[in-house]
């Protein structure tokens, strides 16, 4: 074998990795790990004597399985369909969304999206994670839920908290003082302006955050965030580990990716600009 073909081969060697390894890689079981397997999560290459096998990508995959198991609470059906979605970012090289959304309002939006793909509310409510009876209420009144469940009922059905909200809607190129339309926020004490009208590349918002108020739970999803305070303190938490508290006139940038939470930090109400692009959010 030349030297070329020997270090093509070492290379071919070391982007394979054996069940221990890949759920070591992922902080579970290599009990866990053959159970995703079995629920359609992760499908690993296979020897003729019927050891498994995983690249660099299966444990990329497995990685990102365990954080929407641990972190956002989703169960298989769910974590199906995020992946799928995230999929499709990355092969389109940005977030595809519907160009329209049915329905006026937040809840009545929900309800024909389940509607339009044949699905029961129990069966919604399982792959979620949530009780027939929450999504019964987010889709007859808009409310009831927390940021990060927001979130992922937006991932579960393809599009964004933003579409959700009715952001599709077009809008000239100046929002003026106190003319800023507020979306229809199903999170208590969190109110959401918008800054820039229409299907940009940039979702613009005003975020009001009352004492207390937060995502209570972690997410993440495409592209890049940019943060500023105007008024409060507000905590934002990346990765599970990475804690910045930011006053007035702090800002901060980070990829959307990386898992996150917040909450407003302070007793009194906090105040920020919060721009993410692609309008993935």
């Amino acid at each position: 074998m030349t030297k070329g073909g020997a270090e093509m081969a070492v290379a071919e060697q070391e982007i394979r990795y054996r069940v221990a390894d890949a759920a070591r890689a992922a902080g579970i079981a290599p009990s866990t790990l053959r159970l995703w397997e079995a629920q359609g999560l992760i499908t690993p290459e296979r020897r003729n004597s019927g050891q498994r096998l995983y690249s660099t990508a299966d444990v990329e995959r497995v990685q990102r399985i365990a954080f929407l198991r641990r972190e956002a609470g989703l169960n298989p059906a769910a974590i199906r369909a995020a992946l799928d979605a995230e999929a499709q970012t990355a092969q389109g090289g940005r977030h595809e969304l519907p160009e329209s959304l049915p329905g006026d309002g937040l809840g009545p939006r929900l309800r024909a999206l389940r509607q339009a793909r044949g699905l029961r509310m129990d069966q919604v409510a399982q792959d979620l994670g949530l009780s027939p009876s929450s999504l019964s209420t987010l889709e007859r009144t808009g409310a009831g839920v927390s940021f990060t469940t927001l979130a992922g009922v937006a991932r579960y059905y393809g599009t964004t908290v933003s579409l959700l909200s009715g952001q599709d809607r077009p809008g000239g190129p100046v929002v003026r003082a106190g003319a800023a339309r507020v979306w229809p926020m199903p999170v208590e004490g969190v109110r959401v302006e918008v800054l820039a009208e229409g299907r940009l590349q940039m979702d613009c918002h005003r975020f009001i955050l009352s004492p207390g108020a937060g995502s209570e739970g972690v997410y993440g999803h495409e592209g890049e965030e940019f943060i500023h305070v105007l008024a409060g303190r507000f905590r934002l938490v990346l990765d599970g580990t990475e804690t910045h508290e930011l006053g007035p006139g702090d800002s901060l940038y980070f990829k959307s990716a990386r898992p996150h939470s917040w909450a407003n930090a302070a007793d009194g109400e906090c105040v920020l600009i919060w721009v993410n692009t692609p309008p993935s959010f």
